[in-house]
């Protein structure tokens, strides 16, 4: 069926992460080849609420489209929603599904064994997901929602932290988000404000990606015997090269004869240590043991 996008209720948007990399290759589709698969709606008349296809309404409205095709399910609204989040079950984190479960008790009045029975598991999961709200503070869900921040950093790294000190967390997570870390570097980030002095703490709410960087430089594995060689040569290459031009814009011509002289020893030093190192690698490489 063919819908006016002024037809759509959006009651459940806020329930959804947004994912910008996602969005925008929507975007690029859409604009392309059109609309390929139906939103999904209930409601009948004027008014649809949509269950499934939130990225499509928000792309086609960024196009300036004016209708969506959409199938409508003929049930009722608690079990449209429940339906349509077991389907995409296995691919949902436990954040999407405690907003959910938020929204259906408060819109629905569903108690705990009938979410259980919603959602097909036990009321313990469901205890578990609805725990995620209680403790996580709102500004960090509402980061997860935007997409600057994963669920699963989120609920591995920070949830922890929000259980000792929420207030602390909710500062940790809005200066961290600024350089759009990884899940792995929210870890980091988290492991040095958990066990770091106060300077380390102040550290990581004024530049994370400077105590980042730190991080990268302590772990960097040392080189081997090889690499550091190569890592000789090729200074000892780029050393030749720098001194090269200064004698190229003719630096002999304009020293005094005292510099000269300790110009030529020098050089008479060098050549003897590079030549050196020549003989030494061809006897090396043509020596069979």
């Amino acid at each position: 069926m063919e819908l006016e996008l002024h037809q759509l209720e959006l009651r459940y948007e806020s329930l959804r992460k947004r994912h910008p990399a996602q969005e925008r290759q929507l975007l690029a589709s859409l604009a392309e080849v059109g609309q390929q698969l139906p939103i999904v709606v209930i409601g009948e008349a004027a008014r649809f609420v949509v269950i499934d296809g939130y990225k499509r309404v928000r792309a086609l409205k960024r196009l300036a489209r004016d209708t969506i095709r959409g199938t409508r399910w003929e049930m009722p609204e608690v079990e449209a929603l429940l339906l349509e989040r077991r389907m995409r079950c296995a691919s949902e984190d436990a954040l999407d599904q405690a907003w959910l479960m938020v929204a259906l008790q408060e819109r629905f009045g569903l108690s705990l064994e009938e979410l259980a029975r919603g959602f097909e598991r036990s009321r313990s999961w469901v205890s578990r997901r609805l725990g995620l709200i209680q403790v996580l503070p709102g500004a960090i869900q509402e980061q997860v929602r935007a997409g600057v921040l994963s669920a699963h950093a989120a609920m591995k790294y920070l949830l922890p932290l929000a259980r000792a000190n929420a207030a602390a967390v909710t500062e940790l997570s809005r200066a961290i988000v600024s350089c759009q870390p990884t899940t792995r570097q929210v870890g980091a980030l988290c492991a040095g404000w958990r066990g770091g002095t106060e300077r380390t703490r102040e550290l990581i709410l004024a530049s994370p990606h400077i105590f980042l960087q730190a991080q990268v430089a302590q772990s960097a594995p040392e080189p081997s015997a090889t690499q550091r060689w190569l890592n000789d040569l090729g200074a000892l290459a780029g050393m030749a090269r720098r001194a090269r031009k200064p004698l190229e814009k003719g630096l002999l011509q304009q020293l005094l004869a005292c510099e000269r002289r300790a110009v030529d020893d020098g050089f008479a030093r060098a050549r003897a240590d590079v030549d050196r190192l020549f003989v030494r690698l061809a006897l090396e490489s043509g020596h069979a043991g």
